[in-house]
């Protein structure tokens, strides 16, 4: 076989049309002017780091340096992120590859793209504010539709989530026609499917949809209200045309909770027999020194783009999508 039957054969191409690349360039540049307008610094952080998120349904991918440690590539900037903000940079963005151990799919490839943005002297609710403003810049979208996560479990589905038993959410979910063949014994997998198969398809399809204020069993790294009853986690999600765009928190700034949060997630990973990750010590000094307040937000890049050209799939936007490369 001759080199250029041979070549015939790879699928060398781009996975995005030309045309699809050159307005994925362009949304980059809107995004940049965006924050530039609003005083908001770029940076750039490591995407290769001695350990990663401890979050048992998320997996890092690990990375052999030659040197004695096994590092990580990165599922997220965040706690690089938040060691500037303690060191007194202010309002920062990034646009950064991240990488997860999951599977090709619609809206999945393990190497993805990032934009993360911090505002200091921001609550959750200043945060949403601004990521609507920044959906109407790109995709032209109308104010989004906001939503508290208790307000939909009781429209849609006549139940408290923060109160719910483990047996009631089992039974609304059967009632509702959510079956699933394996044994779930915790709460928030229920919670999580009945939003996405009884809550979410609700969602008006010409508007983005916020929901907030989240079990605090979901709290990950944001503060806990306790002033509301019963108390709620500060986070929120958008979704938009059915894709989940966003996840956005109120941060937590108390070290120490932060830190029993993620033994909770070591021996929840030890539970599952997922590898085992440290904790990061470097961003829980930098939450001791001293995390100002402030909120942030990750919000999916290739999803967005997807959203602005029209496209049915992730590798449509994507200049070489995991198949190709």
């Amino acid at each position: 076989m001759s080199l250029a039957q041979k070549n015939s054969d790879i699928a060398w191409q781009p996975s995005a049309t030309l045309e699809v690349i050159q307005q994925r360039a362009r949304i980059v540049q809107a995004i940049r002017a965006f924050f530039g307008a609003r005083g908001v610094l770029e940076v750039d952080t490591p995407l290769l780091c001695r350990t990663s998120v401890t979050d048992p349904h998320i997996e890092s991918m690990r990375v052999h340096t030659g040197h004695a440690d096994t590092c990580f590539l990165q599922t997220s900037p965040e706690y690089a992120m938040k060691r500037l903000l303690a060191f007194g940079i202010g309002s920062i963005y990034q646009i950064s590859k991240a990488f997860r151990q999951e599977e090709n799919g619609r809206y999945h490839n393990p190497e993805f793209t990032l934009l993360e943005w911090y505002r200091v002297g921001f609550t959750h609710h200043d945060l949403m504010n601004e990521v609507d403003d920044l959906l109407q810049c790109v995709l032209q979208t109308p104010r989004a539709n906001r939503f508290s996560y208790a307000a939909l479990f009781e429209q849609f589905l006549t139940i408290n989530p923060h109160q719910a038993s483990l047996l009631e959410l089992k039974e609304c979910a059967h009632k509702n026609d959510v079956h699933v063949e394996a044994e779930i014994s915790d709460k928030d997998t229920w919670l999580q499917l009945l939003l996405s198969h009884c809550i979410e398809p609700h969602f008006a399809e010409d508007a983005p949809a916020f929901i907030y204020d989240f079990p605090v069993s979901q709290a990950a790294l944001s503060r806990i209200q306790h002033d509301q009853n019963p108390p709620t986690a500060a986070r929120f999600e958008v979704y938009y045309r059915g894709i989940e765009l966003a996840n956005g928190f109120f941060e937590l700034q108390d070290a120490e909770e932060q830190r029993k949060r993620f033994e909770k997630n070591i021996e929840k990973r030890k539970q599952l027999g997922n590898p085992l990750l440290a904790c990061d010590e470097h961003f829980l000094a930098a939450l001791s020194y001293g995390l100002p307040d402030c909120a942030g937000v990750a919000l999916g890049l290739d999803r967005l783009v997807m959203l602005a050209v029209g496209a049915s799939d992730i590798a449509s936007v994507l200049a070489f999508d995991f198949t190709r490369v």
